[in-house]
C-alpha cells in the first residue's frame, strides 16, 4: 500500500500527508510482533531524532509548527520502514518479495514521469486539497504538497523548460529518488533470474532515462557518477564480472539514450538562463553566518528573510543545510553519521545484488548537500539500506557456517 500505490496517493493529493500515516500503521504492526531487531546504526539516527524533537523549542512561528511536525514525520517514518524491511529481509527466505515494494516505486516513478513528458502542464485539485481548512491550505509548503502537478516550468517563460516532477512537487526530488531506486531496480534483476517481473524492469531501464534526463538534475547525474565508480571499485576488487558487466549495461544505455537527448547543451542553457546558482550560494552563505548564533539546536524550521538574492527561504535547497539550520550542528553530525556507516555496512555484502544496494548511501550523501530530504526519499533511502545490511548479515552468517542453507541469499528463478 505505501510504496506500491504512489500514483493513487498522488492523484488523491495523499502523497505526502499520508506518508506518516503508514509509517503509524507499520509502527503499530511492529509493536504487535514485540521484540524487533533494530537496524545497525539506529543509536545514531534515535539520537538525530531527540535533537530534531528538542529543536521545536526554536521554531519562530505558529505556522512553522505544522511544517516542522511532518518533517520530524518523515525523519521517524524512515527508521520504522528500514526497521520493518531489516527485519523482514533478516527471516523471510524470499528477499524478492521484501524487495518487490521498492520495485513497484521505481515503477511509479518511470510512469508518472512520461506523464510528465507528455502532459507537462497537467495542473488538478485534489481531494486531500479540497478537505483541508483553508488557512492550511493557503501555506506555500502545504500548497504544493496536495496541489497536482506533473513538471515544473517558469510560467512566466515564452519558452518553457518542462521538468519531470510528479509524483513529487519539485523536480529535484524527482532527480533524488531516481538516482536512489535505479540501483535498487538492478538488484532486483540480480536477484530474480527469470519472470516476467524481471523482464519488465529491464525493459523500465533504457524507458525511465528521458524523463530522468528532463528533469536536468546535475546532483542526480553527479551522485549516480559517484556511486556507479564505487560500485566499479569495489567490482575490480572482488573480481566480480556480474557486477562490472551490468554497470557497463547501465552506462552504455545511458550513452545511447545522451545521443538522441542533447542533456548536455540543455543544461548549459538552464544554467544561463538562470541564477540557480548564485542563489544557491547566498542561501548557503547566510545559513553559516547565522548558525553561528544557534549552533546547538538551530532555528527548528527554514526561515524566510529579504537578505538573500533567492526566493526560497534560508535552510532549503539541501538537506545538509536543512538540517544544520533548522536542528543544529549535532544534529547534522548524526545525519551525516548514519549514512556513513550504512555505506560501510552495506558495503560489505558480496552478491551483486547486495553491491549495487550498497550504493544507494553513497548516492545519498552526494546529493546531502543540493537536495533535501525531510520527504519519502528518506524512506527509499532507508529501504534499501536496511534491506542491503540485511543481505550482508545473511551472507556472512550463512559463510560462517552459521546459518541454514534454505537462509543463503540466492537468485530465484520464479
Amino acid at each position: 500500500m505505501m510504496f506500491g500505490l504512489v500514483p493513487v496517493w498522488w492523484l488523491a493529493g495523499a502523497f505526502y500527508l499520508g506518508w506518516p500515516l503508514f509509517g503509524a500503521l507499520l509502527f503499530a504492526l511492529l509493536l504487535t510482533r514485540g521484540r524487533v531487531p533494530l537496524p545497525p546504526a539506529s543509536g545514531v539516527w534515535l539520537l538525530f531524532l531527540a535533537i530534531v524533537a528538542a529543536s521545536v523549542t526554536q521554531v519562530q512561528s505558529a505556522a512553522s509548527v505544522l511544517t516542522f511536525a511532518l518533517r520530524l514525520a518523515f525523519y521517524v517514518t524512515a527508521l520504522v520502514v528500514g526497521t520493518y524491511v531489516y527485519a523482514a529481509a533478516r527471516e523471510r527466505s524470499d528477499l524478492v518479495r521484501v524487495l518487490t515494494p521498492l520495485t513497484a516505486f521505481w515503477f511509479a516513478l518511470v510512469v508518472l514521469g512520461w506523464l510528465a513528458v507528455l502532459v507537462p502542464r497537467l495542473a488538478m485539485t485534489t481531494p486531500v486539497e479540497v478537505l483541508l481548512p483553508g488557512g492550511v491550505v493557503r501555506t506555500p509548503f502545504i500548497q504544493d504538497m496536495v496541489h497536482l502537478t506533473t513538471a515544473e516550468y517558469s510560467v512566466r517563460s515564452l519558452n518553457p523548460i518542462y521538468r519531470p516532477a510528479a509524483p513529487f512537487a519539485y523536480t529535484n526530488n524527482y532527480g533524488s529518488a531516481y538516482a536512489m531506486t535505479l540501483p535498487c531496480a538492478v538488484a532486483f534483476t540480480m536477484l530474480r533470474r527469470h519472470g516476467v517481473l524481471r523482464l519488465a524492469l529491464l525493459v523500465s531501464l533504457p524507458l525511465s532515462l528521458p524523463p530522468a534526463f528532463l528533469t536536468l538534475n546535475r546532483a542526480m547525474f553527479l551522485s549516480l557518477g559517484v556511486g556507479l565508480a564505487v560500485l566499479g571499485v569495489r567490482a575490480s576488487l572482488r573480481g566480480n564480472v556480474r557486477v562490472a558487466a551490468s554497470i557497463v549495461g547501465v552506462v552504455v544505455i545511458g550513452a545511447v539514450a545522451a545521443l538522441f537527448i542533447p542533456i548536455a547543451d540543455m543544461i548549459n542553457q538552464r544554467v544561463e538562463s538562470s541564477d540557480t546558482n548564485a542563489d544557491r550560494l547566498s542561501l548557503y552563505l547566510e545559513v553559516l553566518r547565522r548558525v553561528r548564533d544557534s549552533p546547538w539546536l538551530g532555528y527548528g524550521a527554514p526561515v524566510n528573510v529579504d537578505t538573500v538574492s533567492a526566493d526560497a527561504p534560508i535552510g532549503t535547497q539541501g538537506q545538509f543545510w536543512m538540517v544544520l539550520f533548522s536542528h543544529g550542528v549535532p544534529a547534522l553530525l548524526c545525519f551525516l553519521t548514519w549514512f556513513v556507516a550504512a555505506a560501510v555496512i552495506c558495503g560489505r555484502a558480496t552478491s551483486a545484488a547486495g553491491q549495487w544496494l550498497a550504493v544507494v548511501p553513497v548516492v545519498c550523501l552526494v546529493q546531502i548537500p543540493f537536495y533535501g530530504m525531510a520527504n519519502q526519499n528518506l524512506a527509499v533511502a532507508f529501504f534499501a539500506s536496511t534491506f542491503a545490511m540485511a543481505l550482508a548479515a545473511r551472507e556472512r552468517a550463512w559463510t560462517a557456517g552459521l546459518a541454514p542453507a534454505a537462509g543463503r541469499p540466492v537468485a530465484v528463478s520464479a
